[in-house]
């Protein structure tokens, strides 16, 4: 394949709000020791992007400054010492950042093959939800078939991702959501309960269930105390982001009375060993289920790169449900 030496691309030409997302030519970068060039036919567009662009969550020092996590394309060049990918293989990957382009670098174990049949404007869905899902319900919050797991953002891309993947390995599913049309689309990807939150108090809800095993939270704020309130003895409650803010004022004596225990994590910074890691146990647990089309991702709307500003202005509307996706090439 031969590579042109500029590509397209956006940048965040300061901090702000989605206006400041900026239409640039760059260099292509070039594939190092263990790493694949993507030229990229999707980009995902993700929380932790706008978080990026807000001048909140600066990417690794090592990493792209453009923004984009996940994207989906053909390898266009692989750096010394990569055996498992050739130019030319279809690849669904998670990115340091560098995504809203029409070429971006990543790690050769973080990219996965695109499930057969799958389109890439799907494909690019996958990685950041997928891992993050994966790595903090299953992995960090230990999630077992029978269990009752509550999300919130249930119409989110982490969300659909986080209620499909429960109910395929066995969980009782409860999410929360903003509007009866989303609840129903939470129900329909096999929640057994949507919980209005604008209606309801999701605490007694739980709690009349019996209490949540798992509780995966991206709000925070005043949900840190009602999350807790509505966790089952023994229960957990992973914390993937911050959306009301990161304080709360909570008694920790119940966490050790009902043995509570309150973790969380985000993507980004882990070694590139830890997400090589799961990675594959994705490819060994979650993508048979894929490619079986049990699961996949739930596609809201589609922008061309150079419209990125109006995909976080969507985005940051919070009216979508499921997934955003840039198109670049």
């Amino acid at each position: 394949m031969s590579l042109p030496s500029e590509m397209r691309a956006v940048e965040i030409a300061e901090a702000g709000g989605p206006e400041v997302l900026r239409p640039v030519t760059v260099p292509v970068p070039v594939p190092g020791a263990g790493q694949i060039l993507i030229a990229v036919d999707y980009a995902g567009v993700n929380r932790p992007d706008a978080l990026q662009r807000a001048g909140m969550y600066n990417p690794p020092a090592d990493a792209s400054p453009l923004p984009g996590l996940e994207a989906a394309g053909t390898i266009a060049a692989v750096g010394a010492g990569v055996s498992r990918w050739a130019v030319g293989d279809k690849v669904t990957a998670l990115l340091p950042g560098g995504g809203y382009a029409e070429y971006v670098l990543t790690a050769a174990d973080h990219a996965l093959p695109v499930p057969d049949g799958m389109p890439m404007d799907q494909a690019a869905a996958l990685c950041e939800t997928y891992f993050t899902v994966w790595s903090n319900v299953f992995m960090r919050g230990g999630l077992t078939a029978g269990e009752r797991f509550l999300v919130h953002g249930g119409s989110s891309g982490i969300g659909t991702t986080a209620i499909q993947l429960a109910r395929e390995f066995g969980a009782r599913v409860f999410a929360t959501a903003g509007s009866s049309g989303k609840c129903a689309a939470c129900v329909e990807l096999g929640a057994e309960r949507a919980i209005n939150y604008r209606e309801e108090d999701f605490v007694e809800v739980m709690r009349s269930e019996g209490g949540a095993n798992v509780i995966l939270d991206m709000v925070g704020g005043t949900y840190i105390y009602k999350n807790i309130k509505s966790l089952a003895n023994d229960g957990r409650l992973v914390q993937i982001a911050f959306l009301q803010g990161p304080k709360a004022e909570i008694n920790f004596a119940q966490m050790m009375t009902r043995r509570l225990t309150l973790t969380g994590s985000t993507l980004r910074p882990q070694s590139d060993e830890a997400k090589a890691r799961i990675a594959r146990e994705l490819e060994e647990k979650v993508w048979p289920l894929l490619i079986a089309g049990r699961i996949g991702p739930v596609m809201d709307s589609e922008f061309a790169l150079g419209e990125a500003a109006a995909a976080h202005a969507h985005m940051e509307s919070s009216t979508h449900i499921g997934k955003i996706v840039l198109k670049v090439r």
